[in-house]
């Protein structure tokens, strides 16, 4: 085994070592009741946004494209688990929670995926801030159309409108325009969370390390000389846009059948935001910094809630002072000295990976 490879195996079972003792740990504490309630409801929510981390650094970190449009991945993810689920009720007599939680992530996966295919064949040939624009106007338009978006379930049937005067007078509804999908029957648990974020890693760490991830990181680092070297720059981008769409449709149906409710005002262009914090704050092209990040900027604002009305003043700050200190020379400095032995472990070396191949 070359240097490179024992490299990123080690990198890879730290990750996923993390992960899975983070998950003994919670799992100790549930069965122990020494967790808040608080804290045990927002566990959910944390997988599903450690997944929306991971998944949009493959397009920032690993693609070097910004995207301001995930969350509008994550509101068809959301509200297709919502129609999906309650359809299997209404049609199948469906009550099995695991099967249908099961189920209904694969359908917001594949149809978030179906949308990342129709954005991204004329958007990935933009670039810079026109693709962000483009991406951020995608989100916004997924969220306008849901909020005039009415679907029911009749006789085990879907019925589909955007005025909900053409609706059957016997529909139970699904999605109620600006209501938001109503009538959830909260599904989600941690555990499925749990293999949700393995499983999402499994995909990421896999794709970064093949063939397709050291050409997709080509097209970032220099797109000239990856296209004269024969590279399809807008084939691999695609590769990762649609991933990453893929696993935040995955994400939302996770999030969107955790709670009674889902709202379009969930899925703002501010939840794209939140998520890009997470991926910057963790590094860009860091999986593990993001799994991190994502975890200790949904806490904190649920830890510092005692502080009411300068909960998110304090969240604000704490931000700011978390970005100065990562990208100060002195601090930086330290830091470097303090987690050398690390990073010489971690550390890619370029030299045996140029060319697409180890160097002997």
């Amino acid at each position: 085994m070359t240097k490179a490879k024992r490299k990123r195996l080690i990198y890879n079972l730290v990750t996923f070592g993390l992960v899975i003792g983070a998950f003994i740990i919670l799992e100790n504490m549930i069965a122990a009741k020494a967790i808040s309630r608080s804290l045990k409801g927002q566990l959910v929510p944390i997988c599903a946004w450690i997944i929306m981390a991971v998944s949009l650094n493959l397009v920032i970190g690993f693609s070097g494209e910004l995207s301001l449009g995930h969350a509008g991945f994550m509101s068809i993810g959301a509200y297709t688990g919502a129609v999906v689920s309650g359809w299997l009720v209404a049609a199948f007599d469906m009550q099995d929670p695991i099967l249908r939680l099961v189920l209904t992530i694969l359908a917001g996966g594949i149809l978030a995926g179906i949308f990342g295919v129709l954005i991204g064949i004329p958007v990935l040939r933009l670039r810079g801030d026109y693709l962000a624009i483009v991406t951020l106007a995608f989100g916004e338009i997924i969220r306008n159309l849901v909020n005039v978006l009415y679907i029911g379930t009749a006789d085990g049937n879907l019925h589909f409108a955007f005025l909900n005067k053409e609706m059957p007078a016997n529909v139970t509804m699904l999605v109620d325009g600006a209501k938001g999908a109503v009538k959830i029957k909260p599904i989600s648990t941690f555990e499925v969370g749990f293999v949700l974020i393995l499983i999402t890693l499994l995909v990421v760490l896999n794709l970064v390390n093949s063939r397709a991830g050291r050409a997709i990181q080509a097209t970032r680092d220099n797109r000239i000389a990856a296209e004269s070297m024969g590279v399809s720059v807008t084939k691999y981008k695609m590769m990762a846009f649609v991933t990453a769409a893929v696993l935040a449709g995955m994400a939302g149906a996770l999030y969107g059948l955790n709670s009674s409710t889902v709202v379009p005002t969930q899925f703002t262009f501010n939840q794209s935001i939140n998520v890009l914090v997470f991926v910057v704050l963790g590094g860009l092209g860091n999986v593990l910094g993001s799994i991190i990040s994502a975890t200790f900027l949904t806490v904190l604002p649920e830890v510092l809630r005692e502080f009411a009305d300068y909960r998110m003043l304090v969240y604000a700050v704490v931000l700011i002072l978390v970005m100065i200190f990562t990208n100060n020379p002195t601090t930086r400095a330290i830091a470097d000295r303090l987690f050398a032995p690390v990073k010489k472990l971690f550390h890619k070396d370029r030299r045996e990976t140029a060319g697409g191949g180890d160097v002997k």
